[in-house]
């Protein structure tokens, strides 16, 4: 039975302003921007831009909770995260709505982006007796002196959204932060920012003021919250260049970052692959579903001579049928925009890329003609695209894309092919595909990549380290890691004679 979703009015936010310490507040500057449906290209509504004003409002806010907040109970913090996670399934519809109408994603494929917060959010509230320290022993005899550590809470925290999967990241990342004793400020995508203020509406009240804000804004907003003196850790899931502004900012008050950045993702496929899965997974590795836009997306395939003909093949014949661009709100569709025109036009300029050094189309490759007479003219839509003969100097081969377009290589010599995957700059994930334990084993401590799939792609696990490498990131999310991220460590020292 089809999914059944509430009327879009019912999905999108009411309040439209800045959500902090505990009440929506118009924007010091007054400044509002259009935040925009990319499926047609047209406004939805416009949305308050934080200035530095307001986010210095904000974070001393979240200041003040914080001295409160740090000093609750397990039991209290915990049973704050189980009600947003209960309110988080209950509205899942909702949320997957505004998601979708914002981001240009298919509505039926965000639809469990709810289960997936919720399910951090529980995660972490029983993580949090893990939140202890140790006695040590020390140079003089046990009777002179004690030595031990706590974890304590660092203050606040800014998170910055990514625009594929806005309410899901805030929902989740959100968790950590506030299981340890610290208060949030998120900032959600400028992309699309209407989940985010959903999901303070949903929230309101669940949390003491000033824990949980959510400014909307754009540069200068991220400027004043990577730079402000209170704000004691800055986290992003974003793209590289971003990543480095915000760290090359953070620094000048030496507060530390968490950073989830591109990829240029490889999947290895060796002879002995079971094709069958072998196929699935490089079509669902792409995310062709939301047009690429995953970090984790396996854009360079990498396929063993013997069998790179018949994959192939089998793979442009399922996308050819699988894959339909269309409104996002409509629960058939099937693949989705890109989140705006500047994305749009940056993957266009990918394409005419490689036809100029030489790689050959073999599927996709523009804008869906099919769009071209319909209300989704002015979308932000580019077909799912694969190209062949790519080599390793090429744009495609060495940038991320963040869209809808695969490269296909060809190997026969290993240690030639795990050259080129390690070549580039990236280092988020990889996949493997193999029946051989042994081969598997060799190919794991040879890839530079933060998260090795064997015989599957794209999954996370809660409890499962996820994180990158090189210039994809530092720190780990989605396991104890990621909690003990926001947590400083005291030393402490008692003379007992």
């Amino acid at each position: 039975m089809p999914p059944i979703f509430p009327p879009l009015e019912q999905a999108l936010p009411s309040h439209h302003d800045l959500f902090y310490n505990g009440a929506w507040r118009k924007p010091l500057a007054s400044t509002y921007n259009d935040t925009l449906n990319p499926s047609t290209g047209k406004p939805i509504t416009r949305v308050a831009q934080a200035s530095a004003t307001d986010v210095d409002a904000a974070v001393e806010a979240a200041h003040e909770a914080f001295l409160s907040w740090r000093k609750t109970t397990i039991a209290e913090r915990q049973a704050c995260l189980h009600r947003a996670g209960a309110i988080l399934r209950e509205h899942a519809g909702e949320l997957a709505l505004a998601d979708a109408v914002n981001t240009g994603n298919p509505v039926t494929e965000m639809l469990v982006d709810a289960n997936r917060a919720a399910n951090s959010l529980d995660y972490f509230a029983g993580l949090i007796p893990m939140l202890r320290g140790e006695t040590l022993p020390g140079p003089f005899p046990a009777d002179a002196y004690l030595h031990y550590t706590v974890r304590e809470p660092i203050g606040v925290v800014a998170r910055f959204m990514a625009s594929n999967h806005p309410f899901m990241f805030a929902g989740s990342r959100m968790a950590s932060v506030i299981a340890a004793g610290n208060t949030v400020v998120v900032k959600p995508p400028d992309q699309a920012p209407l989940s985010c203020l959903r999901l303070a509406e949903l929230l309101d009240g669940v949390f003491p003021p000033g824990v949980l804000n959510i400014l909307p804004g754009g540069p200068e907003c991220g400027q004043a919250l990577a730079t402000h003196p209170l704000v004691k850790k800055v986290t992003l899931i974003g793209s590289v260049a971003t990543g480095k502004v915000i760290q090359r900012e953070a620094a000048d008050t030496l507060k530390p970052t968490l950073l989830e950045l591109g990829g240029k993702n490889a999947l290895i496929a060796f002879p002995d692959a079971n094709l069958d899965q072998l196929v699935q997974g490089v079509v669902n590795g792409m995310n062709f579903a939301w047009a690429g836009q995953s970090c984790g997306s396996l854009s360079r395939v990498f396929l063993h001579s013997s069998i790179h003909d018949e994959v192939l093949d089998r793979v442009v014949q399922i996308i050819q049928h699988k894959y339909r661009p269309g409104l996002s709100t409509d629960p058939a569709t099937t693949m989705g925009s890109l989140v705006s025109k500047v994305a749009q036009d940056r993957v266009l300029d990918y394409i005419a890329s490689a036809h100029a050094e030489g790689a050959k189309l073999i599927h996709g490759g523009g804008k869906p003609a099919e769009l071209t007479e319909t209300e989704l003219a002015g979308g932000f839509f580019v077909q799912p695209t694969i190209f062949t003969d790519v080599l390793p100097h090429m744009r495609i081969a060495r940038e991320e894309i963040f869209g809808p377009v695969m490269s296909v290589f060809p190997w026969t010599d290993e240690s030639e092919m795990l050259r080129i995957v390690n070549s580039t700059s990236y280092g988020l994930t990889g996949s493997i595909f193999t029946r051989d334990l042994a081969t598997a084993q060799r190919m794991i401590s040879q890839v530079e990549a933060g998260f090795v799939w064997v015989n599957e792609v794209g999954k996370h696990f809660l409890n499962v380290p996820f994180g990158g490498v090189k210039e994809s990131g530092n720190g780990r999310d989605e396991c104890l890691d990621e909690l003990l991220a926001f947590t400083a460590v005291k030393s402490v020292n008692i003379k007992l004679q």
